[in-house]
C-alpha cells in the first residue's frame, strides 16, 4: 500500500472515479449492474458527491430501486468500484432498516434510521505526517461482516468511499456511495445503534472530513460502529 503523499501526487493526474454497481454475495457477483443497488446519478460519468447538507448524501439515487439481494447475518457482503477505488479515505458500511408496511424499492430512509455497520480506516505506523496507507486504495472489491445479531428483515445497506485527496479544505471531500437493497436473513435480536440521519450526520469540514498535509491522526466521521 501507498502512503498519502504519494496517492496525492498520483492524484494529479490520476481522473478515474468510480460508482458502486455490484454486489459481491457470498463470494459471487452481480452479473449486471444495478440489480440490488438502486442506481445513482454518477452512472454515467462517476462523478461524486460534495455537499453533506444534499439529499443526495444519502443514496444518490436517480431513481427507485427494483431488486433485492437476499443475505445472512453473519456473511460478508461487499461492492464492487468500477474502476476501483482510486482515492485515498475510508470506506464506511450503514443499515437502515425498512419499517414493517414499507415498500424496499421506494423507502426514501429519512431520519434517524441510520447505524454505522463497519468501517474501514486508514493506518499510520510511523505516526508521521503524510504516513497513512488505505487498505480500500485501488481495490474494486470493499467488503464486510453483516453483524450476527441484526435483526432480520429488509434493508438499505450504504456504502461511501470518502476521497480525502482534496479535504484540505471545508467542502473537499468527495463521497462516492450507493445504497443496496437486502434482506437479512437468520439474524439476532440486538438493538443496532446510535441511529443517525442522511443529511445531518456530517458537516461541511466538520471531524474526518479535513485531512491536511499535517495530519498525524485521523478518525472518519460518523457515529461508532455498532458493536451487535
Amino acid at each position: 500500500m501507498r502512503s498519502f503523499t504519494s496517492l496525492v501526487l498520483l492524484a494529479g493526474v490520476a481522473s478515474a472515479h468510480y460508482r458502486f454497481s455490484k454486489l459481491v454475495i457470498n463470494g459471487e457477483t452481480e452479473a449486471t449492474e444495478w440489480k440490488s443497488i438502486r442506481m445513482t446519478k454518477n452512472y454515467q460519468d462517476d462523478h461524486g458527491v460534495t455537499d453533506v447538507n444534499s439529499a443526495d448524501i444519502r443514496c444518490f439515487q436517480m431513481k427507485a430501486g427494483t431488486g433485492t439481494a437476499t443475505v445472512a447475518a453473519g456473511d460478508e457482503l461487499g461492492f464492487v468500484a468500477d474502476q476501483g477505488v482510486t482515492h485515498p479515505g475510508p470506506v464506511q458500511f450503514y443499515m437502515a432498516k425498512v419499517p414493517d408496511g414499507k415498500e424496499i424499492n421506494t423507502w426514501e430512509a429519512t431520519g434517524n434510521v441510520w447505524f454505522k455497520a463497519a468501517s474501514i480506516d486508514g493506518t499510520n505506523p510511523t505516526g508521521k505526517t503524510s504516513g497513512f496507507t488505505w487498505p480500500t486504495y485501488n481495490k474494486k472489491v470493499t467488503s464486510f461482516v453483516v453483524p450476527k445479531n441484526v435483526p432480520s428483515g429488509k434493508y438499505l445497506v450504504r456504502v461511501e468511499s470518502i476521497a480525502l485527496h482534496q479535504a484540505q479544505s471545508a467542502g473537499g471531500a468527495q463521497f462516492y456511495l450507493a445504497c443496496a437493497q437486502v434482506n437479512i436473513t437468520g439474524g439476532g435480536n440486538g438493538t443496532p445503534g446510535p441511529l443517525v440521519a442522511f443529511p445531518g450526520a456530517y458537516k461541511s469540514g466538520g471531524p474526518g472530513l479535513i485531512f491536511s498535509w499535517q495530519t498525524t491522526s485521523y478518525t472518519p466521521p460518523g457515529p461508532d460502529v455498532w458493536q451487535g
